[in-house]
């Protein structure tokens, strides 16, 4: 990444230690990673955040796809940093001793304590997450609520900060929380132009959910369900009435209403909110649509229909969502679908 004129500004070193351990997700470390460093290129200082890896020993370790990575020292010689990044992979759920004790001695005392992915369950193992928000991986919340009933594990957010702990679900999300750390070190500028360098958004709100509503509710197993869920995604404008999809299934209302539930883990009220939802903040995202407009094409009626189930669900308003999330302006159409 090239330096942009006129970006350089005040630089107060913010050194970031990334702990390293068998069978992590090689995403996980390097997606925060590049983050931080193009953050010190865009501001042509890389003392903005001096980076470093450290392992128990010093040892090289591999991670769950193979690589081999070579440590910069022993996590035993490390000092304190301002923030200190625990990325996830299949090897936290083997807790290495070492790391852990080292963590929760190390840990209180960094500025800022930050982990992505699975690197929850390293941190909750120490008891840090204790009477703390935290997410995880989808695929782990349960586990995380399981194991740790002291920590208050929220699923849905793409990541969670509570004061100086913040902790990011799968992957992906560990760029968008280290994004968020640069802009509120550095400003917007920065963290625009090392969104832009690596082809991500600038910047999903951390309260955005994880997946799509489509594969967070569990896909029903009979097939008069699973065709009224696809119904229900083509026509979010409709009368989605329980009544309505009931008929739609040959069911009676409370038939219905208690098979749906069954087998996809939400009622059919839930689940219809969480599709207009989600057509709404894609709209938002990629459309030059009014809200107004885009709240008649999801089923919302008013737009301050959609602004409640906006903050309700994702804790902003449509006009602070778009603010935040949409990357520039589109001219794309309407669905045909969202229209019916």
């Amino acid at each position: 990444m090239t330096a942009t004129p006129g970006a350089r500004r005040a630089v107060h070193p913010r050194p970031v230690l990334f702990v390293l351990f068998d069978g992590l997700q090689s995403l996980d470390l390097t997606g925060p990673f590049e983050v931080f460093s193009g953050a010190g290129r865009h501001l042509r200082d890389s003392g903005a955040y001096p980076l470093r890896t450290a392992s128990p020993g010093g040892l090289p370790i591999r991670t769950d796809s193979g690589l081999t990575l070579m440590p910069d020292l022993a996590l035993e010689d490390a000092e304190v940093p301002h923030t200190l990044v625990v990325p996830g992979g299949p090897g936290a759920n083997r807790a290495d001793p070492v790391l852990v004790d080292w963590l929760r001695e190390h840990g209180p005392r960094a500025e800022r304590l930050v982990s992505v992915c699975t690197g929850s369950l390293l941190l909750a193992a120490t008891g840090l997450l204790d009477g703390r928000r935290a997410t995880t991986h989808w695929a782990y919340c349960a586990t995380l609520a399981r194991d740790h009933p002291a920590v208050r594990v929220e699923p849905e957010p793409i990541f969670v900060r509570d004061g100086k702990v913040s902790t990011s679900a799968g992957v992906t999300a560990g760029i968008d929380l280290a994004l968020t750390l640069v802009e509120e070190d550095y400003g917007h500028e920065t963290a625009l132009t090392v969104a832009r360098y690596l082809v991500v958004f600038l910047r999903r709100p951390g309260n955005q959910a994880q997946f799509s509503v489509q594969l967070a509710a569990q896909t029903a197993h009979s097939e008069p369900l699973r065709e009224v869920q696809h119904w229900i995604a083509e026509h979010p404008a409709a009368d989605l009435s329980v009544e309505t999809l009931a008929a739609r299934a040959n069911l009676s209302p409370r038939h219905f209403a208690r098979a749906f539930r069954a087998e996809t883990g939400v009622t059919p009220g839930r689940y219809v909110e969480r599709v207009r939802v989600e057509q709404a903040r894609r709209l938002l995202e990629d459309s030059s649509y009014g809200v107004e407009e885009i709240s008649r094409h999801c089923g919302y009626g008013t737009p301050e229909a959609m602004r409640r189930a906006f903050v309700k669900t994702l804790g902003a308003p449509p006009f602070e969502y778009r603010r935040r999330f949409r990357p520039e302006r589109s001219t794309e159409a309407v669905p045909a679908s969202a229209s019916a």
